[in-house]
């Protein structure tokens, strides 16, 4: 056996401790994270214009916690969808296909899915999702939006029968019931067909 040789292994051996090293580290920082409890939850406000009234809406089959938001008055077409709370957008795209449903041809043929969506993380393992967007978001992955800034605008993109925003909060992995401005919205279940009013105070610098 060479010198040369004898002295490669050395060197061989250190170079796959570093690299498992380097393996566990990655895990580490993608698992830990998900391991530890969820942070306190972030002041939410409606995803839509300061002092405009929505109805929050289910139905049987929407699944539980799912909200969508109908204007009261007004088109509900192109209408902005605001970031709920500060956060990093980590989706940014298409869910499912888009369909055909447009302003012009509001009867077009249905997609799949949730079309045009934005999700937000917002730290402490808190997310929001938001769907059915009009054209492709105003906002791409990595990027930091303040509460209020628009994403989006409303649409019937993917599986909507109507233009409208679907919308959730998530605490992990799961979804719970939304809240905004502190308080509970009231849609939990999707036993039944049911509705509640709220007006936004997702307004830049402060409440109304």
């Amino acid at each position: 056996m060479t010198t040369d040789r004898l002295s490669r292994r050395p060197t061989l051996r250190l170079v796959l401790v570093l690299g498992a090293v380097a393996v566990v580290v990655a895990v580490a920082v993608v698992v830990v994270p998900l391991l530890l409890p969820p942070g306190p939850r972030p002041h939410f406000q409606l995803p839509v214009s300061c002092g405009e009234t929505w109805r929050l809406g289910t139905y049987p089959g929407h699944d539980d916690y799912d909200i969508d938001l109908f204007p009261t008055a007004g088109d509900p077409w192109g209408r902005p969808v605001l970031a709920s709370a500060a956060g990093e957008v980590t989706v940014a795209g298409i869910n499912g296909s888009l369909g055909g449903r447009t302003p012009g041809n509001p009867t077009g043929p249905r997609g799949r899915g949730g079309g045009y969506w934005v999700k937000i993380d917002h730290g402490g393992r808190w997310e929001t999702q938001y769907l059915h967007l009009l054209e492709p978001p105003l906002v791409e992955v990595g990027q930091r939006v303040a509460q209020g800034e628009q994403i989006g605008r409303v649409g019937s993109t993917g599986n909507s029968g109507a233009p409208h925003l679907h919308y959730e909060q998530r605490r992990g992995w799961e979804k719970v019931e939304t809240w905004f401005d502190g308080a509970p919205s009231g849609i939990t279940t999707d036993d039944r067909e049911y509705s509640v009013t709220l007006t936004s105070n997702n307004c830049v610098g402060g409440e109304r």
